[in-house]
């Protein structure tokens, strides 16, 4: 459909969908699509409009309000709104964007892990796939192409991942973030081995002291209470699908001893070993 809208350059499209029951149910779903050039003066408010918004600025600028505050969005950058709440964006120069307006079960979720309560306006360091997303989704409903909503579902999550790594990249505590990422993958390939406070802070170049608590901050555990939660998990994995003996299990999941597994793989679960595989194995 063409825009009719004061304001908006003439030839500017965008179009309608309505999802399935299913989709609105398991998906992340469009609800409006677009492509505009905005003419210098143009402005939008409104109170509210069910749907979370992601707009590509292609060219130009632009003022957006939202949560009681300003923010500037430019050329290159993305603009995330949740509609729900009261927001307005306008020019005084112009500007060009692809635009859509989504919704599903967890919108809101991702909504929020991908403003991080810092503003709706975000700088891509690589915006190649974002852009590429974004004008898939558009291109389907310009062309009337034959829509899959999964795959829909998936551009969507595609788009929204690009925006949230972005921020996470981009955030103060990224680097410390990055360290603990790598110990924990070192935690996860050194299960069956050794792994004391002191190696892992060594191998972060960190206090002790110092890195119990920045893996505390972004594991919300405790480096031992991760590395048990782990070898349990890996334990019940092991009893369920294996036929191999207690005994060895307790090695291969990193105990010194059966009966240090024993005892606390009881205290995890409520269970032993033996009692949990066989309830597990029940029909």
């Amino acid at each position: 459909m063409l825009s009719t809208e004061p304001l908006v350059v003439p030839g500017s499209d965008y179009y309608i969908y309505t999802p399935s029951a299913q989709a609105q149910g398991l998906f992340l779903y469009p609800i409006l699509v677009g492509h505009f050039q905005y003419l210098p003066g143009y402005r939008l408010r409104r109170s509210s409009l069910d749907s979370f918004l992601i707009m590509r600025m292609i060219r130009g600028c632009c003022q957006v309000e939202w949560g009681g505050r300003q923010f500037r969005a430019r050329e290159g950058q993305v603009v995330v709104l949740d509609c729900c709440a009261p927001h307005a964006y306008h020019t005084a120069d112009g500007w060009e964007a692809e635009w859509l307006h989504f919704d599903g079960p967890c919108a809101r979720g991702y909504f929020d892990a991908v403003t991080g309560g810092d503003g709706p306006v975000i700088t891509l360091k690589n915006s190649c796939r974002f852009e590429k997303n974004l004008h898939q989704i558009y291109a389907q409903f310009r062309d009337a192409a034959p829509v899959r909503e999964a795959l829909l579902n998936n551009r969507i999550v595609n788009l929204l991942t690009e925006l949230l790594v972005s921020r996470e990249g981009a955030a103060p505590g990224a680097q410390s973030a990055g360290i603990i990422e790598d110990s924990v993958a070192y935690i996860n390939d050194h299960l069956a081995q050794e792994l004391s406070l002191e190696e892992l802070a060594a191998r972060a170049a960190l206090s002790p002291f110092y890195f119990s608590h920045l893996f505390k901050k972004e594991t919300g555990f405790s480096p031992h209470r991760y590395i048990l939660a782990t070898r349990i998990s890996n334990a019940k994995f092991l009893l369920q699908s294996t036929g191999d003996s207690v005994k060895s299990i307790c090695f291969t999941v990193g105990f010194s001893s059966e009966s240090s597994f024993c005892t606390a793989f009881k205290k995890e679960t409520g269970a032993t070993p033996s009692e949990y595989r066989a309830r597990a194995l029940e029909p």
